[in-house]
């Protein structure tokens, strides 16, 4: 019990790479995937083609294979990032590729009719997105959107293959110092522990926007 204690100021050190890589990363994707997913519905052919390139190539390799290609690779080009900063980069323009299927689904899914009544009412192309569409697409796609989030959480503990200090890493680390399992158990449970207020806070919002159906 006495080496639970005094893993724990390392296991909440950890615990904060995890929390700062999971928000960053969804402060920068979201936005970036809606923007893509945009993109994808846009009358510009080459536009269109470029995107689909993308969200092909970064659906379609490891997020881990991304990682070591940044970290690694990069600086062959004379591109160099930090750690941190590669981590970032990397599960950004992951992520983004997913969730801009996502959005792209959604915004689809939208009955045409709306946009003609947007029109009839003199709203702008703005704001029939931000009033009408945004909304109801924000409805259909919660659940993929709540599954996607819940997988960056786990996903985070692939930072350790550029050496950062997550709470996977250190718990890894204490384990074979104390040889024991004790660590990487109350590493699971923080997991656990992460995953269920995702959860919640995602059901929450679904009965939120409820309304629509």
């Amino acid at each position: 019990m006495e080496s639970i204690f005094s893993l724990m100021p390392s296991m909440f050190d950890g615990l904060k790479v995890t929390l700062e890589v999971f928000i960053i990363t969804l402060a920068l994707s979201i936005p970036l995937g809606i923007a893509l997913a945009l993109g994808r519905l846009s009358n510009f052919k080459s536009l269109r083609a470029i995107i689909q390139s993308y969200i092909l190539v970064m659906r379609g390799t490891p997020l881990l294979l991304q990682l070591i290609f940044i970290f690694f690779g990069l600086p062959l080009l004379g591109i160099v990032f930090d750690r941190f900063t590669t981590v970032i980069v990397a599960f950004t323009l992951n992520y983004a590729a997913y969730f801009a299927e996502i959005f792209r689904a959604g915004i689809q899914s939208v009955n045409k009719g709306q946009y003609e009544a947007a029109s009839v009412l003199g709203l702008s192309r703005g704001q029939t997105f931000k009033r009408i569409i945004l909304p109801q697409m924000t409805k259909k796609v919660l659940p993929p959107v709540s599954n996607e989030v819940i997988t960056l959480v786990k996903d985070s503990a692939l930072v350790y293959v550029v050496g950062l200090d997550d709470m996977l890493r250190v718990a890894k680390i204490a384990s074979n110092t104390s040889a024991s399992l004790m660590p990487l158990v109350l590493v699971c449970i923080i997991y656990l522990l992460l995953t269920a207020v995702l959860t919640n806070i995602f059901k929450q919002l679904e009965n939120r926007y409820s309304y629509y159906e």
